[in-house]
């Protein structure tokens, strides 16, 4: 069993709590915050063995093993060298770090040290994107051509979007979801990258909209905002008919239609905890192999993740403070 810490005590960190308290392959062991206070009632909620009153603490306990990042994705480039500094695997949560140049830092540093580091993209671990896989390589809408994907949520409210010092906006916080969505389903071997976005009075994007047009013509069209709600559909269309996917932020069912419009298949996702469990199962299995990534998110996945977000960023004139 691996003994796993938190570093972080918000909303995030007590979905994932709640998940691996269920779990046999890992210990719920310690968590740490920013006030001994917050972390030992999250400690006690969750039933975790300690509690730590800040991060350099849950990092120096020897018996810390697997270390879950939940904290803002502006605070993950720091709080990923401070636990690969002290020799613990690292599960992070999207958007993994900042920019591009972050990630390859960090990546290179586990590599050094051995050290298992990937990130929580849990749309990239559940079974339902096997089972995507499966629907699609099956031939059953033919050749596919084009795929949309959009994600919304009213959350223009939060400090996180809106500010700039927190690497704000809806690119990094939700278009991540939709970026993941067309690698998964299309891969990457993109020949152009573009889009527009609405920006706030601060600078940062609150809505967008991305276009990857890829080397064999195919193409993606995703959408994410901060301020409307969507439904958070996915649609792939092909020759010979499409697939909708119901929630590309957790599949909930995945429905096949024919040239008439016919529903000819669906699938429904399988009964789970949280989603959480399949990262947290996934970096179990790689650290008792001495691995230093997950195959269902290497880190030149998230690389090219980064990649992309930098572009758009670019494009849209965003730079973060500290760049």
């Amino acid at each position: 069993m691996v003994k796993m810490g938190i570093l972080g005590a918000g909303n995030i960190a007590s979905t994932m709590a709640s998940t691996i308290r269920e779990l046999d392959s890992v210990e719920c062991y310690g968590v740490g915050a920013r006030d001994l206070d917050r972390a030992e009632v999250f400690a006690r909620k969750y039933g975790f063995t300690k509690a730590f009153g800040s991060y350099e603490e849950l990092v120096r306990d020897p018996q810390v093993e697997l270390i879950y990042i939940a904290t803002p994705h502006s605070f993950h480039y720091e709080h990923i060298k401070l636990c690969l500094e002290h020799g613990k695997h690292v599960l992070c949560e999207k958007a993994f770090t900042v920019n591009e140049k972050q990630a390859a830092e960090v990546f290179a540093m586990a590599r050094e040290k051995g050290l298992l580091l990937t990130e929580a993209i849990w749309t990239r671990y559940i079974p339902m994107r096997k089972r995507l896989e499966d629907v699609l390589n099956s031939g059953i809408i033919g050749k596919p051509y084009m795929l949309t994907a959009n994600l919304g949520y009213v959350v223009s409210w939060k400090e996180r979007i809106v500010s700039p010092h927190l690497a704000g906006g809806a690119l990094l916080d939700l278009g991540v979801y939709t970026l993941n969505f067309a690698s998964m389903v299309f891969g990457n071997d993109v020949a152009a990258i573009s889009g527009t976005a609405v920006k706030n009075d601060a600078g940062v994007d609150m809505q967008n909209s991305i276009t990857l047009t890829y080397k064999d013509g195919r193409m993606a069209v995703l959408n994410s905002s901060a301020m409307g709600l969507g439904d958070r559909r996915g649609l792939i269309c092909g020759d010979k008919g499409y697939i909708e996917v119901q929630n590309i932020n957790n599949c909930e069912e995945i429905r096949v239609f024919d040239l008439k419009r016919s529903l000819v298949a669906a699938y429904d996702r399988p009964e789970q905890i949280s989603g959480y469990e399949y990262e947290v199962e996934a970096c179990v299995y790689a650290i008792q192999r001495g691995e230093t990534q997950c195959p269902q998110m290497p880190h030149e996945e998230s690389l090219c993740m980064m990649r992309w977000m930098d572009e758009l960023r670019r494009q849209w004139g965003i730079v973060f403070p500290g760049e």
